[in-house]
């Protein structure tokens, strides 16, 4: 799913993005907001006007539960309350049968084709109906956040009714791992000792506030310890795999049905691991287990699109702009700033000539948008807007 969105591609080639630094304005009689051009940008390009974040470049115009997450969680880092209420309606209404609460979304929306509905491709509705655990999870976390940080209590209702069928419906008890977030409630139970997983989908900042959040639930702990041990130990040459699979006698294995590659899911692992705080107890391991891929940036002056996790072998072709933008916090969080802001600027020059699409605009939000300012982690995965903690002046 690849959108591009041309009025944030000019504001990227403008440099705004990159480094946009806040401003106060009022937002609500309680609070202000930060100025964040791109997000505003983003949501009149990409966000209807009844809630929907539409990939214009697919055939059937889709919307992905992932892509309605990212931008509830945009939304309340802007303090942007009119698109937030809007996103999350239309996610209820059109993904989750009209209750939240009782439904995960179905992943994925759009023009039905005509053998779904018997007509001439006109109609629009569901296209597949089962969830997925890395939307879900993002969902639920900006949920929370948003009751705490609005002080809605609705939100708050939704996002622990949503945490908890998570725990039921997208987790399993996996031998010698314990309970581990699943990519989804279907299809990914490969026999009776076999799994197939993806560290892209487990976020330690979000994982850590659902757990704070929910101490009666004693499996959010346990899929935090599950997690670390995903990312770190599918990654023993540097770079994250897309996908993995996990054998209860002999542990982590590389997955045969991607021969093991890191590409556009993997790119996400980075951009986590780049935005913990300082005082995560396992930042260091995490940022230490990807240096072969700062190292290749640093060689190279970008990363690279696919990566051979067997070997550590990249392949030919470059990593786009929302991969350098991805990269970037994790580059600065290394203390390589130079290396951070070499990608800050490759991504607006790559924008410049052509633009992004959706899936790399949706990068450059959260990696430029951090390095922005825009929003901090707290050690216990708090999200720390800088609508509250203060908007950075010129």
């Amino acid at each position: 799913m690849w959108r591009a969105l041309p009025g944030l591609t000019r504001w990227l080639a403008a440099g705004a993005l990159a480094m946009a630094w806040c401003s106060a304005s009022a937002a609500t009689p309680a609070a202000a907001a930060c100025a964040w051009n791109d997000w505003a940008t983003f949501r009149r390009s990409t966000v209807s006007a009844d809630g929907r974040v539409i990939d214009a470049s697919t055939e059937n115009q889709v919307t992905v539960s992932e892509g309605q997450a990212y931008g509830l969680f945009f939304a309340l880092v802007a303090n942007d309350r009119a698109t937030f209420d809007k996103l999350l309606s239309w996610t209820e209404n059109n993904l989750a049968q009209g209750d939240l609460g009782g439904h995960l979304p179905a992943w994925i929306w759009g023009r039905l084709p005509p053998d779904k509905t018997g007509k001439d491709g006109n109609a629009w509705g569901v296209i597949d109906t089962r969830s997925a655990a890395d939307a879900d999870l993002w969902m639920a976390y900006t949920l929370l956040e948003a009751g705490r940080l609005w002080q809605e209590r609705r939100f708050t209702s939704l996002g622990t009714l949503m945490a908890r069928r998570i725990v039921s419906e997208e987790t399993g008890q996996l031998p010698g791992l314990g309970r581990t977030v699943l990519p989804g409630p279907a299809g990914f139970r490969l026999g009776d000792n076999r799994w197939r997983l993806n560290p892209s989908y487990v976020p330690l900042q979000v994982m850590r506030r659902l757990a704070a959040l929910l101490p009666e639930e004693p499996g959010w702990a346990q899929m935090t310890d599950s997690s670390v041990r995903l990312i770190l130990e599918t990654a023993p040459r540097g770079y994250s795999p897309d996908w993995v699979e996990y054998d209860a006698a002999s542990g982590f294995l590389p997955d045969t049905a991607t021969n093991a590659e890191s590409a556009y899911n993997a790119i996400r692992v980075y951009l986590w691991a780049g935005m913990l705080a300082p005082q995560d107890p396992q930042r260091a391991r995490v940022l230490r287990q990807f240096v072969p891929l700062a190292d290749y940036v640093a060689a190279n002056g970008h990363p690279p699109e696919r990566v051979d996790t067997r070997t550590g072998q990249p392949g030919p072709n470059v990593g786009n702009g929302g991969f350098s933008a991805a990269v970037a916090p994790y580059l600065a969080a290394l203390g390589r700033q130079d290396l951070a802001r070499a990608q800050v600027q490759r991504t607006r020059e790559m924008a410049a000539r052509e633009p992004l699409g959706y899936y790399s605009e949706v990068l450059a939000l959260f990696g430029l948008g951090y390095l922005g300012g825009h929003y901090r982690f707290a050690v216990d995965g708090r999200l720390l807007p800088a609508w509250k903690t203060g908007c950075r002046a010129r």
